[in-house]
C-alpha cells in the first residue's frame, strides 16, 4: 500500500520492489479505494486515458466506499511511480 509517504526514499524503495517482482513490459494492477461521494472519480480514471485499460468497480456493503481496480500492460516499472505520483492530490484516497 502506499501511504502518505511520498517521499523519493520511499518510491526509489517502490521502483527497486517493481523491478525485483513484475517482468517489464507487463501487466500491472493499480486499486484505489475512496468515499463513494468523492468527485474525482472520473478525474482519477482520467490519467489513464492514454492506456489500454481494463477497469472494475465495486462497493462496500454499505456503499460509503468505492474500489476501483485497473489494470494496463506498462512498458516499465517507472511508469507505475509516475502514475501513483499523478493520484497524491486526491484526498480520502488509498492507493495499494
Amino acid at each position: 500500500m502506499i501511504s502518505s509517504q511520498n517521499s523519493d526514499e520511499f518510491y526509489q524503495r517502490f521502483l527497486e520492489k517493481l523491478k525485483v517482482s513484475h517482468s517489464w513490459p507487463g501487466m500491472y494492477m493499480f486499486k484505489f479505494i475512496m468515499p463513494s461521494d468523492c468527485n474525482y472519480i472520473d478525474e482519477l480514471i482520467s490519467i489513464f486515458n492514454k492506456f489500454d485499460v481494463n477497469i472494475s468497480r465495486k462497493y462496500s456493503s454499505n456503499r460509503k466506499f468505492l474500489s476501483i481496480s485497473i489494470n494496463t500492460k506498462l512498458d516499465l516499472p517507472e511508469e507505475v511511480i509516475k502514475i501513483y505520483k499523478k493520484t497524491t492530490h486526491f484526498k480520502g484516497i488509498i492507493r495499494l
